[in-house]
């Protein structure tokens, strides 16, 4: 059976009618000792899991939406739970919110958690890992929306997300538009991917302007740790540093741009930066630092918009894919390349 299986299937196999099913699994009446018994081996057998979205909407009750997100510690993502919840919570729609600390072992466990409670929805960063269970989920009928990240080969699933290409894309192209032609990338793993596409749009700005890119300058780095700073102050070492970072691992600027006071960097003059994402601190900083600001609002509403019209039946089958576009916000950390003058 490719799709879900529904209370008729139950019914079918079991050999009662619809309205025994219901009853057995509403606790809504009586049902003989035998017809119970053979309701719940088929609901075990089949792995039935009554719909949460219909059954709270028949019953009047809120919706309930799983949010599975990777890291709290990331202010991204700290304020992308605030705003789905608040979003969430102005369509009526209650929200669960788990964390999996970008650790795929607890994100298997919180999507066991979450088929537990029969949630209707899941809005969720995933991990990359745990194919598995996110078909499960799948398979039996919980309406699921990617925020941020994809999946690839996971197919059916709405995903909501920035251009993560044209957003490296035009940081990179703003620095080789001052000059500079060694631009470094500091991205997420390449696991994610917001960490692969971040690379390609990387890759593509600087072919386009005749640059070749040098697998030196490119960093991966995981979301969690100080892998950042070290990278940081491994692209300042190699023999031709760059002259200007693009810092598109949202967890690691502040990392980042720790080690490069360390190491008395001066921004802009020695390195242009670019960072990803634009936070309260970010212009408080001296200088002030030039962003890729994410359109976090954007971001929450189309996922809950998204998830509830799945949940209510509203769209049409087949996956839909939203991008929004991020905002290059130039300030004082960038500055056009200044060549040493030859001697004659």
């Amino acid at each position: 059976m490719n799709r879900p299986p529904t209370i008729r299937d139950v019914a079918k196999t079991a050999g009662v009618s619809v309205s025994v099913v219901s009853r057995v699994l509403n606790d809504s009446g009586p049902v003989a000792g035998e017809k119970r018994e053979a309701v719940l081996q088929a609901i075990e057998s089949m792995a039935y899991r009554p719909r949460a979205a219909a059954r709270e909407l028949s019953q009047g009750r809120a919706l309930t939406i799983g949010l599975v997100l990777a890291d709290l510690t990331n202010p991204f993502f700290a304020r992308l739970a605030d705003r789905i919840v608040w979003e969430a919570r102005a369509h009526g729609a209650q929200v669960v919110l788990m964390t999996t600390q970008e650790d795929p072992h607890l994100e298997a466990e919180s999507l066991d958690t979450l088929l537990d409670r029969s949630v209707g929805g899941v809005i969720a960063t995933p991990t990359g890992e745990n194919v598995g269970q996110w078909e499960k989920l799948q398979d039996v009928g919980v309406d699921i929306v990617f925020v941020d990240r994809a999946i690839d080969g996971l197919h059916g699933i709405d995903v909501v997300s920035i251009a993560n290409a044209r957003s490296a894309d035009t940081a990179t192209e703003s620095l080789l538009a001052l000059g500079h032609t060694r631009i470094g990338l500091i991205s997420g793993p390449l696991s994610t991917s917001t960490g692969r596409s971040r690379i390609a749009g990387y890759q593509d700005a600087l072919r386009r302007s005749g640059v070749s890119p040098e697998t030196e300058l490119i960093r991966t780095v995981p979301f969690r740790g100080d892998g950042g700073a070290d990278a940081a102050a491994a692209l300042l070492a190699l023999p031709e540093p760059p002259t200007a970072l693009v810092v598109a691992n949202t967890a690691q600027v502040q990392n980042v741009v720790r080690r490069l006071a360390q190491l008395g960097t001066s921004i802009p003059q020695e390195l242009s930066l670019i960072v990803f994402d634009d936070n309260p601190w970010t212009e408080l900083v001296t200088p002030p630092l030039s962003a890729m600001r994410q359109p976090i609002d954007l971001l929450a509403r189309h996922s809950v918009d998204t998830v509830l019209a799945r949940m209510q039946g509203r769209l049409p089958t087949g996956p839909r894919v939203i991008e929004v576009e991020a905002e290059l916000i130039i300030r004082s950390s960038c500055a056009a390349l200044i060549r040493p003058a030859h001697s004659a």
